[in-house]
This record gives structure tokens, sequence and C-alpha cells, in this order.
């Protein structure tokens, strides 16, 4: 089970910068990833004991205040926050390292989860905005759970690649129960963090929310009027199921 309460949670944008160098598990929560995690062992243990928990839903910081939590996040950082804040500061250590030593070679940063398509897209798009990068990219098989075979080819595509970031994008909780629970077999030295919905919104198969509605804390709604027969369990219902768990479990 977990509680909110207790849980050490990123307070600020601005602690982005303070993470250390190294290798580093970043999850994010959410109103959708808390409820689920009453029900889930694995993920609940994946967001306790990974290093970084990031508050991505101003339903996690409102409710932070509400319980008196342990941490006390003052905004929300979206999974899309993340992802912008550690792939600019990538392109700038490698466009930094290329033009201190024009033989250096260019940083590396690894997708690892959506379609091929998806990964084309984020591909030609990276090639755009993050020039002084090199990408790395592996679309495992769509199915509810890897076999041995599956997860050896996948750990040892990761570390064949040797990034110098890595994004899981296989949706909640499938990718933080995998990364966790192969967390020892990636012999890698880099942050690592799970965002599965940014994959498509980088790719631009997914539309991201206008900046009035992220600014105001309905970017869920905004999800639920473009989808609303795939999100209303997920928002409707959920959204009531986390205010009934943050005053019953806390």
């Amino acid at each position: 089970m977990l509680r909110l309460k207790e849980l050490a949670i990123l307070e600020s944008r601005a602690m982005l910068g303070r993470l250390p160098d190294g290798k580093l598990l970043i999850n994010t929560i959410n109103a959708h990833s808390y409820n689920t995690a009453q029900n889930d062992r694995l993920f609940a243990e994946a967001l306790t004991k990974g290093d970084v928990l990031i508050p991505d839903g101003v339903s996690i910081v409102k409710a932070c205040r509400r319980i008196k939590a342990k941490s006390q996040p003052v905004e929300r950082i979206a999974g899309w926050d993340l992802f912008s804040f550690e792939m600019d500061k990538l392109e700038r250590r490698s466009a930094e390292q290329i033009e201190n030593d024009k033989d250096a070679s260019r940083l590396k940063v690894m997708f690892m989860g959506s379609s091929q398509k998806v990964l084309d897209l984020i591909e030609k798009r990276m090639a755009v905005e993050y020039p002084h990068l090199d990408v790395a990219t592996y679309s495992p098989p769509y199915k509810p759970e890897f076999s041995v075979e599956d997860n050896d080819a996948i750990i040892r595509a990761i570390n064949d690649a040797n990034p110098d970031l890595l994004w899981i994008g296989m949706t909640a909780p499938k990718q933080e129960k995998w990364t966790y629970s192969h967390w020892n077999e990636l012999k890698i030295h880099c942050h690592v963090g799970t965002i599965g919905a940014v994959f498509d919104f980088f790719a631009g198969t997914v539309d991201r929310a206008p900046a009035w509605w992220q600014d105001h804390g309905l970017e869920w709604l905004y999800r639920l009027l473009k989808e609303p027969r795939r999100m209303w369990r997920r928002y409707i219902i959920g959204n009531v199921k986390f205010v009934w768990n943050i005053f019953t479990i806390g």
C-alpha cells in the first residue's frame, strides 16, 4: 500500500538542477498512479524505492498540503518538464564537448519503448531540436508480459547502447515495474526516466494540452475531452477514488 504522506517527492522544478550525476531512477506520480499502486505491491515498491519521485499532477501537490505530508511540493512537475530539462542539459553538454574537442563523440540519449513508428518520428524531431545528440531506440514486443528472452534482449540493447540519458516509455505501471525489477541488470551510469506519455507528445502522435490548460491544472480535463471513451474511467471515477484514498489511506 502506498501512503502519499510518507513519500519523498521533489518539491520544485528548481530541484531538478540539483540532482546528482550518475545512475538515477526518476519516476512520476499522479492521481492515477497513486490509485493503481494501492492494489499493486510491486508498483508501490517501485515508486517508493526509486531515487527521485516527481509530482506530475496538481492533485498530488494539493493533497500533500492537505494531509501535511512529509514532502510539500510547491508546483506540479510534469513528465514533459523533466524531459525538457534533461534533454536541454544533455544537448548543452554535448555541444560544449564537441566545441572543445572536434574529435569528441556526441553524447547519446536512448528511447526504449513505444512502437517503431513513434520512435522513427522521435528520431526525426531529435535531428532538428537536439542536433548535438546521438539517438538510440528500441521498440519492445507489444504484450502484457515479457518473456525471459524479451527481457534479456531489452537489457542487452540498453547496455550495448550505453546511453548518457535513458527514457523508458511503456505506460504506467508497466514501465516503472520493469525498470525497477531490472535496475541492477542495467550496466549504465546515467539518469533514467519513466515517461510513457512524453514519447507520444514529442513524436507528435498525441497532442498535449495547450499552455492555458496546463497552467490552470486542467491538462487532465483536456485529455478527457479529447478522448472521453478511453479516459472517463481514469479521470471521473479515478479522481473520486483518489480523494477517497487520500482521506482513508493518506
